[in-house]
């Protein structure tokens, strides 16, 4: 009988055999295969030094917003004065936290991300807290002129959706959320005057009823939104939810462009970015002429899924229910260029297995703004960078998350399902990355795994440390100065 293995192969083997298991190894404590086997530890686990000086700002899961250096010390807290389930949450360059607060616990949201607008002082004390009259939610942004725009909630009945237009057989008995837009002259400690408002509902279109207004091709009319582009999808991908069914753009982002005075607005349902004229006057924004372009409120731009104003294919399709779209701001490589973390997720079989982080060329000079010829896309065809990682499935959160563009040209991106945090160079080499320690309210210790709440495949994990954004501030940045910036010990606990 022949030897299995002959002596003079034998070292050659054993030394390929333990090659290989050091290999396993290295994939196995991989931190996104440590990710995947609910072993990923929390902390800080590199700061390399290409890394971008300064200090990172994130709200933790029924818990305080944390701000941290990059060695992981925390040097400010703000803790919520209720439960503010994700804190949405920015220090503004004045010193304050502006950060929106729940109603008894997110009742009046939909999804419990909202609730009232509120500016904070360093040491926590509430100087403006403003109830709009109904859920703010997922983002706000202080204006130039001193006035806070707000994302809010209103509903349709289900008969005013049909009055509108909308099909019968896929409008829920709840009708649907339809969210919107207004800006608010703040007024302290609690009031606040309305001066701008603006809503998807006076710029819509429908191609199901001819008695009813608004009706036409939406391929002829790409400024409008489509009001049955997603009832059916939404119908179909509720399977009885009904908050789901109703939900039907699920804004979660907005920002000023303040050289061309225009507002944009991520539709995440409708895999979609839009602009709107800010120029307005509060009438103008409800028709569709007025403001600089001339259009009044309908859409001047939209990009990332040409299907839904009738152009392009599934193929065409670029965004897939992203989140956190905003303008890199000036002084910044890629000023003027849109950011947006480009989650994966959608409707109708598009759900992708991962994510990635794109920038766009915005094309401010477009002369075409609100005019551009049926059926065809916006420009621009392709991003101008994306991060992805390799293999693009170890990098993926399908719900919340942003991308922050450094002044070191570096990318800072927040994975929120993972509560990961980490930078990348242009290149996409990472250079930096911490893992939110927090898990509802309570600190892990340094290094612990991270607990997970629904076991499946990496990326329908859910965290209990999840995260829903995260910015770096450089050091130079104002809004440090009325804070003590000394560090108060590591945020992960240390045994």
């Amino acid at each position: 009988m022949r030897p299995l293995l002959r002596s003079r192969h034998r070292p050659l083997v054993l030394a390929g055999l333990a090659a290989l298991g050091v290999a396993w190894l290295i994939y196995y404590n991989a931190p996104e295969r440590q990710a995947a086997l609910g072993k990923i530890p929390i902390g800080l686990i590199r700061n390399d030094p290409g890394a971008a000086a300064g200090y990172t700002l994130f709200g933790t899961r029924a818990g305080p917003v944390f701000l941290i250096d990059n060695a992981g010390y925390i040097v400010h807290e703000w803790p919520m004065p209720e439960h503010a389930n994700f804190a949405v949450a920015e220090l503004l360059p004045n010193g304050h936290l502006m950060v929106i607060l729940e109603e008894d616990g997110g009742a009046a949201c939909a999804l419990g991300l909202g609730g009232d607008v509120a500016l904070m002082r360093p040491d926590g004390e509430v100087i403006w807290r403003y109830a709009p009259g109904s859920c703010a939610h997922h983002d706000h942004l202080l204006l130039p002129n001193g006035n806070v725009l707000l994302l809010l909630d209103s509903v349709k009945s289900r008969e005013e959706v049909i009055a509108a237009g909308g099909n019968p057989a896929f409008v829920s008995p709840g009708g649907l959320l339809v969210d919107h837009l207004v800006e608010v002259r703040p007024q302290p400690p609690s009031g606040g005057e309305v001066v701008w408002r603006w809503s998807p509902w006076d710029h819509l279109v429908q191609d199901f009823d001819p008695e009813k207004p608004n009706h036409g091709r939406p391929a002829d009319h790409p400024g409008r939104i489509d009001l049955n582009f997603l009832l059916e999808k939404l119908t179909v991908a509720a399977r009885g939810d009904r908050a789901m069914r109703e939900d039907w753009l699920h804004a979660n982002a907005i920002d000023y462009h303040p050289e061309a005075d225009q507002v944009l607005f991520l539709a995440r349902h409708f895999s979609e970015l839009w602009v709107i004229d800010h120029s307005t006057t509060a009438e103008e924004s409800a028709g569709r002429s007025g403001g600089r372009h001339g259009r009044g409120g309908d859409l001047l731009w939209r990009w990332g899924n040409p299907r839904a104003h009738g152009a392009g294919t599934v193929a065409d399709q670029q965004l897939f229910w992203p989140h956190a779209a905003h303008w890199i701001p000036a002084g910044l490589p890629g000023t003027g260029n849109i950011l947006l973390f480009n989650n994966g997720d959608e409707f109708g079989g598009l759900r992708r297995d991962h994510s990635d982080v794109l920038e766009l060329a915005y094309p401010l000079g477009h002369a075409q703004f609100g005019r551009w010829p049926a059926g065809e896309p916006q420009p621009p065809s392709a991003p101008t960078w994306r991060y992805a990682a390799e293999p693009p499935s170890d990098f993926l959160s399908h719900r919340l998350s942003n991308a922050q563009r450094l002044g070191n040209g570096n990318t800072l991106v927040a994975s929120g399902f993972q509560g990961r945090l980490f930078e990348v160079t242009p290149q996409g080499r990472e250079v930096w990355r911490y893992v939110s320690p927090v898990v509802n309210g309570e600190r892990l210790f340094q290094g612990d795994p991270v607990p997970y709440e629904i076991p499946g495949r990496f990326e329908r994990v859910v965290w209990q440390n999840m995260v829903y954004r995260a910015f770096r501030y450089p050091p130079a940045y104002p809004g440090l100065k009325a804070l003590d910036l000394t560090p108060k010990g590591t945020l992960a606990r240390r045994r």
